[in-house]
C-alpha cells in the first residue's frame, strides 16, 4: 500500500510539473496595438532563458525599442526602456500565452495588444 502511495504522489508532481512548465515566447511577432485613437502595427523580436525575457518591440527591425520581461505561467510581462527622444506605444504590458498568439492589455487597460508568431 505504502509504495502503491508514494508511486502515485510521484506520478501526480510529475504531471503537475509538466503541467505547470513555462511557455517559451522566444521569436519574432507581428503586434497589433488597438487604442480608443486608432491601431499601431509593429514588430517585436523576444529571446527567453528560464522566466527571463529579453529583446525589442517597436514599428519595424529597424527601429527597436529594447524590453525586459518576465515569464510566469502563460502571463507574460513586458516592460520597455525607451531611448532618449523616443516615445513608445506602452510603457508596460500583460499577456496571456496561448501558442502562437499572445494578448493581453497595456499600461493597466489603456488599450489592447496582440502578438502573433512570425515565420
Amino acid at each position: 500500500m505504502t509504495k502503491r502511495l508514494k508511486f502515485l504522489s510521484i506520478s501526480l508532481l510529475t504531471t503537475l510539473a509538466l503541467w505547470a512548465q513555462q511557455v517559451d515566447v522566444s521569436g519574432n511577432w507581428n503586434v497589433t496595438i488597438s487604442m480608443p485613437d486608432g491601431q499601431i502595427m509593429g514588430k517585436a523580436s523576444f529571446k527567453q532563458s528560464g522566466e527571463k525575457v529579453t529583446g525589442w518591440v517597436g514599428p519595424s527591425e529597424n527601429d527597436p525599442i529594447p524590453i525586459s520581461g518576465v515569464v510566469h505561467g502563460k502571463t507574460l510581462t513586458i516592460k520597455t526602456s525607451p531611448q532618449p527622444g523616443r516615445t513608445v506605444a506602452f510603457d508596460k504590458c500583460e499577456v496571456t500565452v496561448n501558442g502562437n498568439k499572445m494578448a493581453g492589455t497595456i499600461d493597466a487597460d489603456r488599450g489592447k495588444i496582440e502578438f502573433v508568431k512570425s515565420n
